[in-house]
């Protein structure tokens, strides 16, 4: 039997393909915000401790990440006239709306106690929200298609949708909301900036969420059907079917490289805007550049996924594009620490849409660029693997739990991206960074500090992290093998 025969659903439909994809615009522009902008907006602007945000936020995750497995987990076996993941989706929508908003929009004269609660009870609110949606729309994947290859070219849609929104948000923030004015010559100091962008970021949400579930609707008929029920809810039957179905071998080794990759990427992400404002001092425009490239950086990722699939395999491709892009990120921070790289500002190179690029711009515009493209390709095949659990999982099992495999590696994301976030916040107070800092007058002595304790740190993470994605086992040959044994079984 070739690959191209050894697929039991239909080809999937580009119309399909579009809406399901669609739908991640709604966690790119909630992750966008979250993870590039509440740290310096709650810190600096409205003056909590910065380890008192990052508390929070690692707070928030955690107890948002215990709704993550169950949330899958019933997913999987709920039974309705809408099927198993459309009911969530729904229900989602509105409050996802209303909790994004007034996160942006706290009220005035709170005290650090009063707004350290706050922010922990809309943070909880708004990533519970997106839990309900995110999780059992991710899972479709694994139900719409079988097939190897097309799983890939699916996630492709998703990750294209996902960056594009996220993307689309952070330009509209720097190149309008936070845009520098009289009363704000720094753009990214601006309260009211982030106030429009609960708004803005609110009703992208909402409209994703229901374009997309109401888009594949139509396909629930197609959908695989919920498992027999056993018996009334019990917690501990569910926590045994969830101990069976994650203790699958490749599942391991994709869940504890999760754990290191995650906890770099929190870092990488709360620390993003003081290393463009702070460390390179590039204004709110010159971010708007580094935003704008990413647009390209996603397109040429999404086109490139699926045929190094084909070429390497998931698990090759993978390693390979994850190890040149953990290697690109932190090197121009290493660089600079060992005064190679160009100093801050200088006479431009040349005018890109308008904005002066600096010799060190030029230099995080190109790295940026493919580092990016490298960190899309690589997250794509890494959540189509995911998707391949579910067959290996089912004939162990018996049971079919794609919502529980992607609401793990979604639970152990948001847990360790938040201690990541944390992390974030120490690496600020060790490195003595001040508040109310003003780009080009932090001293030299603090950035350094802040440079030699965030790049190694990343390169030593993202290692381990390669190292166990090395043990996963699923390759095309056994996922059809594995396609061909479910077939023989539901024929007997």
């Amino acid at each position: 039997m070739t690959s191209e025969e050894v697929q039991t659903t239909r080809p999937v439909p580009r119309w399909l393909k579009f809406c399901y994809g669609l739908g991640s615009v709604a966690y790119g522009v909630k992750d966008n915000g979250l993870s590039f902008f509440l740290l310096i907006y709650y810190n600096q602007i409205l003056g909590l401790h910065a380890t008192l945000v990052g508390l929070a936020l690692l707070i928030s995750l955690l107890i948002d990440g215990v709704s993550d497995p169950i949330v899958g987990y019933v997913s999987d076996r709920i039974k309705t006239r809408w099927g198993r993941r459309h009911p969530f989706m729904y229900c989602s929508a509105v409050p996802a709306l209303l909790c994004y908003f007034y996160l942006w929009n706290p009220p005035l004269g709170l005290s650090q106690a009063a707004l350290f609660a706050y922010l922990i009870t809309l943070t909880v609110t708004v990533r519970l929200a997106l839990t309900f949606y995110e999780t059992p729309s991710t899972a479709l994947v694994a139900e719409i298609t079988d097939s190897y290859h097309q799983r890939t070219n699916l996630l492709s849609f998703r990750f294209f949708f996902g960056w594009w929104g996220g993307l689309t948000m952070a330009l509209l923030s720097y190149g309008v909301l936070l845009a520098p004015t009289e009363a704000y010559p720094d753009g990214q100091l601006n309260p009211e900036g982030y106030q429009a962008m609960g708004l803005i970021g609110g009703g992208i949400i909402v409209s994703a969420i229901l374009i997309s579930a109401l888009g594949t609707h139509p396909y629930i008929k197609h959908l695989k059907k919920p498992p027999p029920p056993v018996g009334g809810f019990a917690i501990t039957r569910m926590w045994r079917e969830v101990k069976e179905s994650l203790s699958n071998p490749s599942f391991l080794y994709l869940f504890i490289a999760a754990i290191f990759s995650a906890m770099a990427a929190g870092i990488v992400t709360g620390l993003n805007i003081y290393i463009n404002t702070y460390f390179w001092e590039f204004s709110s425009q010159q971010i708007f550049l580094t935003v704008t490239t990413n647009f390209l950086s996603a397109a040429i990722a999404v086109s490139i996924a699926t045929p190094l699939s084909r070429l390497l395999g998931k698990k090759l491709a993978a390693i390979l594009s994850s190890l040149v892009a953990f290697t690109l990120l932190p090197l121009p921070v290493l660089l600079r620490l060992m005064d190679v790289l160009p100093a801050n500002g200088g006479e431009p190179l040349y005018m890109l849409l308008g904005i002066p690029v600096t010799p060190i711009l030029n230099v995080i515009l190109i790295t940026n660029m493919i580092d990016v493209i490298l960190i899309i390709a690589s997250s794509i095949l890494l959540t189509s693997m995911i998707a391949d659990l579910v067959e290996d999982s089912q004939i162990e099992t018996g049971r079919r739990s794609e919502g529980l495999f992607f609401a793990a590696r979604t639970f152990i994301l948001k847990a360790m991206s938040g201690l990541g976030g944390m992390i974030s916040t120490i690496i600020l107070v060790l490195s003595g960074f001040p508040r109310d800092a003003k780009p080009g007058e932090v001293a030299p002595e603090i950035l350094w500090n802040l440079g030699i304790l965030y790049a190694p740190l990343l390169l030593c993470l993202y290692a381990i992290a390669i190292f166990f994605l090395t043990g996963y086992r699923i390759n095309q040959q056994k996922h059809e093998s594995n396609l061909r044994i479910l077939s023989a079984r539901a024929k007997a």
